[in-house]
């Protein structure tokens, strides 16, 4: 068809009869939707068509011409509709007398059979029903409703999956069955990936069908490696969590070879989708899996992205979690196909946040990231948490005494507004937990915890948010104030990615005034 629309580009009368063929009833379709007028409806293509060919020779690119038609189809629409209307015959009427009929008694089942259909359809929403049109009724395949339309595959799957289970509660299911003998089932085959078990308990309520694999990582948290499946590199990690926020080490080396198992299986399914956020929580998992996915081949398998950083009518959009199965509803089905460029530059996001150099990371994130456009302000933060030039505090803990400066001093408390004002990051209270501890430790603590627990784990112990007091120390204010340095003065012993920050004098800082990674030796 490209070659056909090409020809008709360079005068080829023939070629453009062939268009005006392959798209006369999509393009009928799209203008009884506007217009709701049969006769008006084919007046509407005829003069589209002319349109088109008088300037078809303005197309640049032969594969923009179904959104291209589409746009002049419906801008004669609204032409027409600011003119008089004239009488018209209904465009039920016409599909019913244009149907071959045998006898008085099959014309009867027949038309009470068009007409529970067409009433139930009419009933659908406008997106609704265009996909029904065209797709059960005019027979074009979601390929190329999906040029015509300018809407993803995923969400034209979507779209007549729930119309057909809208359309089972207003007919029978004997009578749908024999209407649409093909309908599409709807998400049969998916696996959807997602970022947390709250958000993947909605999903279950409705919002999607197919499988749902949960992704238990923590990647802003402790040592993270570009290959960690390897089991050199699960075992540190995990004890690594074990120690600091007490997951069980063993449940989280079950837990990865599970999920890593569904991973090596993703053949099976025809459609995945990825099912992310904002945040660096998020962000880094995706990195992880867009490289994973990008070393597979997977022929017959799409995959699709829905990753949304804000949602209408919610102020402080924090993620998925706080959006009930109605608005998860909304979202479901709007996800796209993952490009190239998104695998290509998920692939170099994980290799930079893994890498022992975060130099790496820095000059990656001065490039252009726009395929994945959470990742630069998520990946930035990541590196604003190494200890900075001016004091020897990261964004959490610089954020920590601000707030705390502030008058706040309920642990609750704190950890709500930090979360606020670093919601970028996607921290856990776990991780909170976990930062506030480390600030209260060393010979020069920045705080103190009055009536903090700490919940004993297999290993170790990690700090419970429980409603204890958070009190600045006087070392605290002047750290806080330029004249100590809380690094210098305690060392660390901290991960961040494929960094290991250690010393009291470590090797990487960040400059607050400059944004930046800066070599210290």
């Amino acid at each position: 068809m490209l070659q056909t629309i090409e020809e008709a580009r360079r005068g080829n009368r023939l070629a453009f009869d062939q268009i005006v063929r392959r798209y006369t009833m999509m393009a009928n379709a799209v203008a009884y939707e506007k217009l709701h007028d049969f006769q008006l409806a084919e007046d509407a293509v005829q003069e589209s068509f002319t349109e088109a060919y008088l300037h078809i020779d303005k197309l640049r690119a032969p594969e923009a011409f179904p959104g291209w038609f589409k746009a002049i189809v419906e801008r004669q629409c609204y032409r027409m509709l600011r003119r008089k209307k004239h009488p018209v015959v209904p465009y039920e009427d016409v599909a019913q007398s244009a149907a071959s009929v045998f006898n008085v008694s099959e014309v009867s089942e027949r038309r009470e059979l068009q007409r529970m259909v067409h009433e139930s359809i009419s009933s659908l929403t406008s997106n609704l029903r265009i996909a029904v049109q065209l797709f059960y009724f005019q027979g074009y395949s979601l390929t190329e409703i999906s040029e015509f339309l300018d809407v993803s595959v995923p969400a034209l799957k979507k779209r007549l999956f729930d119309a057909r289970r809208k359309l089972k509660v207003a007919l029978p299911v004997a009578d749908l069955i024999s209407v649409f003998n093909h309908l599409y089932e709807g998400e049969e085959g998916m696996l959807h990936i997602v970022n947390g078990d709250h958000v993947a308990e909605k999903l279950r309520q409705g919002v999607v069908q197919g499988d749902i694999l949960v992704w238990r990582e923590v990647y802003p948290h402790g040592p993270v490696f570009t290959n960690p499946a390897e089991a050199e590199h699960r075992m540190l990690r995990a004890t690594y969590l074990e120690e600091s926020i007490g997951v069980p080490r063993l449940a989280f080396i079950q837990g990865s070879k599970a999920q890593e198992k569904t991973l090596a299986n993703c053949h099976q399914y025809k459609d995945i989708v990825l099912w992310f956020e904002h945040d660096l929580f998020d962000q880094a998992m995706l990195a992880y899996l867009l490289d994973w996915f990008g070393g597979q081949s997977l022929p017959g398998t799409t995959l699709n992205l829905l990753c949304i950083g804000s949602y209408p009518g919610i102020e402080l959009f924090r993620g998925l979690g706080q959006l009930s199965t109605e608005q998860l509803s909304t979202i479901s089905g709007t996800w796209r196909t993952i490009r190239k460029e998104e695998l290509e530059l998920g692939s170099a996001l994980w290799q930079a946040y893994t890498s022992p150099n975060p130099e790496e990371l820095q000059q990656l994130l001065s490039t252009d990231t726009s395929a994945l456009p959470f990742a630069q302000d998520a990946f930035k933060h990541h590196l604003a948490q190494f200890p900075s030039t001016f004091n020897g505090l990261g964004i959490v803990e610089q954020t920590t005494l601000t707030v705390l400066q502030a008058g706040i001093q309920s642990s609750r408390d704190l950890f709500k507004r930090v979360g606020d004002q670093l919601h970028v990051l996607g921290m856990g209270d776990l991780q909170y937990g976990y930062i506030l501890g480390r600030m209260a430790q060393g010979s020069h603590p920045l705080i103190e915890l009055r009536g903090a627990t700490e919940v004993l784990a297999k290993s170790g112990a990690y700090m419970s948010l429980q409603n204890c007091e958070v009190v600045i120390t006087p070392f605290g204010r002047d750290v806080m104030a330029g004249q100590e340095d809380w690094v210098a003065q305690n060392g660390i012993d901290e991960w961040r990615g494929g960094v290991h920050v250690q010393g009291h004098d470590p090797a990487w800082r960040w400059d607050i005034e400059e944004q930046r990674i800066v070599r210290q030796r």
